[in-house]
């Protein structure tokens, strides 16, 4: 190639990426004013001159027709453009990313075709290696939920879930509604415990889909007359108190009642008491064995397996205290250190309500070294080692791993103002863990020296079912109407809690008798 030649070469490099650079310029500051007919304009110049058209070009463009779709003056426009940019990408061989398949699928679900977008994101993961996004799923699911295809957004949660997805509060309340349209009331009653395990309070729009439900006349047809009220209590307790499992219970009308629940967790209404929820049984063993696996593979595996065998020895113990976040408390100022008396007023305070049961004292090896070497210390620290209630850690180790397995392991409360959100907590990544902590955490406080614990709540703000045998004096206070004609009778209460701006908070109740 001779000199010219050359010359020529590098004058229509630059002269493409000139054009390139004004594409990408006049493009961000369509996205930026939502103009989608000046981005098409810009497209279609781009395309005149040949210039090199990207990925990222790509899915800014379609990103502007999948919002503009849903202004009535440029639906056609979005949805024509928006398909035929997305042929074109794949005709120039641009594999799509997970951007380019959601705002595709919002396109077609946006005309109601589901089953295309359903299998454009299903042949996204296969074909592309594209790794879903919930906001992925979300159009195809939306647009069943939508069109009342009941069975179909069934298909799309099962993708999700196997795609190692977990729906929010949207998309089980989208569930929720098309079951509730549908009649599906084995499907009503699961989406109402994903609800309850998941989502917890729910939003008002979801309330007013639990409403619907209870006061429609398939509601009222379906449950079970022969459940024994022990099986009921039995299923309770085994699932963390709060629901019991079992299924629609009782049949006839639901009553509908928005109501109060006091501080102390009694509704104003039924004048039932709300529980504590814990979570179950199965969800306690797996969520400890996690925290055991993640642990000894950051731990010394040796170290932490005896700490598991000594723990099997130790199993009656009622409370966790997290030492050095109590012993550092407040202790950031110019004599500060590690308090041990204030650690000491906890473990006091714990021993007395817990009709003199010790509790156990998590701290690290170095620590107590240090706190060996001062008489007063030495003196606690002696008397919890002799009264079993202080496990030192090993050198090397992190602490929070210990204390958080016995307290996940034993069932116990967990003294610790912790809020379990560094790194260590992450790599748990428990959807249930926030509802664990409600549960078990203790929070603390010194006012002027002064300890003051704070208590688990006396009840969960989360939906609940119950069971309370009702006295005729019970139906005479509420005006029920008893479809039976009995004096006593099983009933099933749905509690969907959800907090309004009042102090003490105000929440609906939901009950069927």
């Amino acid at each position: 190639m001779d000199t010219t030649d050359h010359s020529n070469a590098r004058k229509k490099r630059k002269r493409n990426q000139s054009l390139e650079n004004k594409f990408q310029f006049e493009l961000n500051s369509c996205s930026k004013n939502k103009d989608l007919r000046g981005a098409i304009s810009l497209y279609e110049t781009a395309i005149s001159e040949k210039v090199r058209i990207s990925q990222h070009h790509f899915n800014a463009l379609l990103y502007l027709c999948s919002n503009s779709v849903t202004d009535p003056s440029l639906k056609d426009l979005s949805l024509d453009y928006g398909f035929r940019l997305f042929d074109h990408m794949v005709t120039l061989g641009i594999n799509p990313n997970e951007a380019t398949i959601t705002a595709i699928a919002r396109l077609a679900a946006s005309k109601g075709d589901g089953d295309y977008a359903f299998e454009l994101v299903k042949k996204s993961m296969g074909k592309y290696g594209v790794a879903p996004r919930l906001r992925t799923f979300d159009p195809v699911l939306l647009c069943f939920c939508d069109n009342l295809e009941a069975d179909k957004a069934y298909k799309v949660e099962e993708e999700i879930v196997a795609a190692g997805l977990s729906l929010e509060e949207d998309e089980v309340s989208a569930l929720l509604k098309v079951s509730v349209e549908k009649g599906r009331a084995e499907k009503v009653y699961e989406y109402l415990h994903k609800l309850r395990s998941s989502i917890r309070c729910v939003s008002e729009s979801t309330a007013q889909i639990i409403e619907d439900w209870f006061q429609s006349t398939k509601a009222s047809g379906v449950g079970e007359l022969n459940l024994d009220a022990e099986q009921i209590k039995a299923g309770i307790v085994r699932n963390g108190g709060g629901w019991h499992g079992l299924g629609w219970i009782g049949k006839g009308s639901w009553a509908v009642h928005k109501t109060n629940v006091e501080a102390d967790g009694h509704c104003c209404c039924c004048r039932e008491q709300l529980a504590c929820v814990d979570i179950d049984d199965e969800e306690t063993e797996k969520f400890a064995q996690s925290i055991a696996a993640l642990a000894m593979e950051r731990e010394v595996k040796a170290d932490f397996s005896e700490f598991q065998s000594w723990l099997e020895n130790h199993a009656d113990i009622e409370a966790i205290v997290d030492g050095a976040n109590i012993g550092l408390y407040q202790q950031n100022f110019a004599d500060g250190g590690f308090s041990i008396s204030q650690l000491n007023d906890v473990v006091k305070e714990l021993y007395n309500r817990n009709k003199k049961k010790w509790p156990l004292v998590f701290l690290h090896n170095k620590r107590v070294r240090g706190l060996m070497e001062n008489q007063s210390s030495r003196t606690f620290i002696e008397e919890w080692s002799d009264n079993g209630a202080l496990y030192t850690t090993p050198n090397g180790s992190n602490d929070d791993w210990y204390w958080l397995y016995a307290a996940v392991k034993l069932r116990c409360l967990l003294v610790t103002n912790d809020e379990m959100r560094d790194h260590i907590f992450e790599l748990i990544g428990s959807s249930f863990f926030n509802q664990w902590k409600e549960r078990h955490q203790v929070h603390y406080t010194f006012v002027k020296g002064n300890l003051k614990l704070l208590m688990p709540p006396s009840y969960s703000f989360v939906i609940q079912v119950m069971y309370v045998t009702v006295t005729q004096h019970v139906l005479d206070r509420m005006s029920f109407y008893h479809p039976c004609g009995h004096s006593s009778y099983v009933l099933d209460f749905y509690v969907a809690c959800r907090p309004r701006v009042f102090n003490p908070p105000k929440f609906d109740v939901y009950m069927c008798y």
